[in-house]
């Protein structure tokens, strides 16, 4: 039996998913107090901030990496840092979170394309179908257990903006495997973080000229620790080692776990409390991964 550890990266991908189910909580949370451009300005800054006392002993490697692969360093960051989460948050001052949910839980199938697509690579059988169940899942969550109700669903700009996200993720976590390799995991992720605070610098700076200014309260203040720290920081650092080791479509797949935290963050922060469906919704997301994984070996971390 395997033994179930710390560093294990089915575990990390599921505190990413249960960290990333609360950012989304926040963007919606707080959108009258905090714009989407300044959340994700102070969102990386904070970030910044977290990682670089681990990424100082590795500072000498920082300047060769980024002269050597910018190629896929920068992109990296404007796709990674700079543009995700400010479309997503730009998307939830509009849509609801019915949409945006299900929107974000086709980033799995996104990947598989673009894989398929362009690298020509192919999930097994047994991977397809788990993909296929997983969504299943995800679907009668966001269905409330009526799929007759995904007919009334509409699209709106925030629709867009949120498709616009799942597209920039997937572009990201496939660029993940053209990553300099000789460089720390840390000394990256404080490279891709600084790049993604002076991309977001200027449109942070529109924002302000426009007259969206954050509300800061002790709230929002939380709100914003929250999305540096867990969702940013530590989220970040748990997607990138797990993708190292299980591949960017296995790891998008825990993407469908992000519908089955949000109704019991919600349980617990709003007093909403999960019914049947999301029961029943969890069960074959759950089951889906399962099928997926099962079949995918994991290296030992070193």
């Amino acid at each position: 039996m395997r033994r179930f550890r710390f560093d294990n990266p089915y575990l990390l991908l599921v505190l990413t998913s249960l960290f990333w189910s609360g950012n989304w909580v926040v963007g919606r949370g707080f959108r009258g107090e905090v714009p989407p451009i300044s959340l994700a300005f102070w969102r990386w800054t904070l970030a910044f901030l977290c990682v670089l006392p681990f990424a100082w002993p590795h500072r000498h490697q920082l300047w060769p990496a980024l002269r050597d692969h910018w190629r896929s360093v920068l992109p990296m960051a404007i796709f990674g840092i700079t543009g995700y989460n400010t479309l997503t948050y730009y998307g939830l001052q509009f849509t609801t979170a019915t949409n945006g949910v299900l929107l974000n839980s086709f980033i799995p199938i996104v990947i598989m394309a673009m894989l398929w697509l362009f690298f020509g690579k192919r999930m097994t059988r047994g991977q397809c179908l788990g993909a296929v169940i997983s969504l299943a899942g995800v679907t009668v969550i966001v269905a409330h257990g009526d799929l007759s109700m995904l007919a009334t669903l509409s699209f709106n700009p925030g629709d867009v903006w949120i498709m616009g996200s799942v597209l920039v993720w997937a572009i990201y976590t496939i660029m993940l495997q053209f990553r300099p390799g000789h460089l720390h995991p840390m000394a990256l992720l404080a490279l891709l973080t600084g790049i993604g605070v002076i991309g977001l610098a200027p449109l942070y700076a529109w924002e302000l000229a426009q007259g969206r200014t954050l509300i800061l309260t002790p709230a929002s203040a939380m709100g914003i620790a929250y999305t540096g720290i867990f969702a940013a920081f530590l989220g970040y650092v748990f997607w990138n080692r797990a993708v190292a080791q299980v591949g960017g479509a296995v790891a998008g797949l825990f993407i469908h776990l992000m519908p089955v935290f949000t109704p019991l963050l919600s349980a617990l922060f709003i007093g909403e409390a999960p019914h049947l469906y999301h029961f029943a919704g969890m069960a074959l997301i759950l089951g889906g991964i399962w099928l997926t994984t099962r079949s995918v070996a994991v290296p030992r971390p070193a």
